[in-house]
């Protein structure tokens, strides 16, 4: 098969397009042939040898993909041409991700859905909505009639954020460093934009005197303290990213969360996605009532490159690569 290896850490040009063997899949294993993946930020880390010890060269890269099932386990409930998603487990990282034509995972990272969606949309979905949801659902228990704070909210997982939230019923208030992006949000269903300048607790208070229920923290360390007192007492903030790179507090002390608000974290894998979650997921896109943040397709692994220029770019929304037949 065709696959995207990195041989050694570098810049683009790492990412070489050869001829490798196709997996077999170990005992409890699935092999996927790979439809369309999305391309992240973790992956331009891989390829910059940047990434977690775990990593080891040559790598496969890719911690998500969909595709159809080609081999799984005859006790696994799967079959040959059904419709899978898969993320995270140590895809691309340490084993081989989906960056190719064929990827083995084990089977209970396999998530089955059905939908006549192009592989466009649904490549771009499983790490994205995988974090999102899981950050709303068990990190902050969020509830249609609150009020949802997203710190970050131009990034993928912002965006997935406040599309899932509001189709779950809550009001979403979404920052952004760029005036010019606050329209965009209000396209992804966010009802009140902010710009951050890095204080936003009184712009939070303006609109929602006692505190927001919860606050998605995807800005980082930088950004919490700020973040804290932009909740309600009982409230929750959940931490999930640190688009700023600061991922501990100096001299942290627990007397830096305002009294009664709640601080947590998520960083979940696929079995945080459920299927019928990510069925509902997808038939909401389809519906119209869900919109997922895509940033540009493109198509065969020889434009991997390209799709991974664009994120160091920063273009808004996730790149998706096709593997057309």
């Amino acid at each position: 098969m065709r696959a995207v290896v990195v041989t050694q850490p570098g810049g683009l040009d790492a990412l070489e397009v050869t001829a490798v063997p196709v997996p077999d899949p170990q005992p409890g294993w699935v092999r996927i042939k790979v439809k369309a993946f999305g391309v992240n930020e973790s992956e331009v880390t891989t390829r910059a040898g940047e990434s977690d010890p775990e990593v080891t060269y040559p790598r496969i890269p890719g911690i998500e993909g969909v595709g159809v099932v080609d081999q799984a386990p005859a006790d696994s409930g799967l079959r040959p041409g059904q419709q899978v998603a898969t993320m995270m487990g140590g895809m691309g990282r340490s084993f081989d991700g989906s960056y190719a034509q064929y990827v083995t995972v084990p089977t209970g990272q396999v998530i089955p859905f059905e939908t006549d969606l192009p592989w466009e949309v649904v490549g771009a979905l499983p790490e994205m909505f995988q974090t999102a949801y899981g950050s709303l659902a068990r990190g902050l228990d969020l509830k249609a009639g609150q009020t949802l704070l997203i710190r970050g909210g131009t990034s993928t997982v912002g965006l997935s954020a406040a599309t899932l939230a509001k189709d779950l019923g809550a009001t979403v208030l979404s920052t952004t460093r760029s005036p010019k992006r606050a329209e965009e949000l209000r396209a992804y269903g966010v009802d009140h934009p902010l710009v951050d300048n890095g204080r936003i607790e009184e712009q939070v208070r303006a609109l929602v005197p006692d505190g927001v229920d919860a606050a998605l923290e995807l800005v980082g360390c930088s950004a919490l303290p700020d973040t804290l007192r932009t909740v309600r007492r009982h409230g929750t903030v959940c931490f999930t990213g640190a688009l700023a790179g600061q991922w501990s507090i100096p001299d942290f002390t627990p007397f830096m969360i305002p009294g009664g608000v709640r601080l947590t974290s998520y960083g979940g894998e696929a079995r945080d996605l459920p299927a019928e979650v990510f069925q509902h997921q997808l038939d909401g896109i389809a519906a119209g009532r869900i919109k997922p943040s895509i940033a540009g397709v493109h198509h065969g692994l020889e434009q991997v490159r390209a799709a991974q220029a664009d994120v160091e770019a920063g273009t808004m929304g996730k790149p998706v690569v096709v593997l057309d037949d």
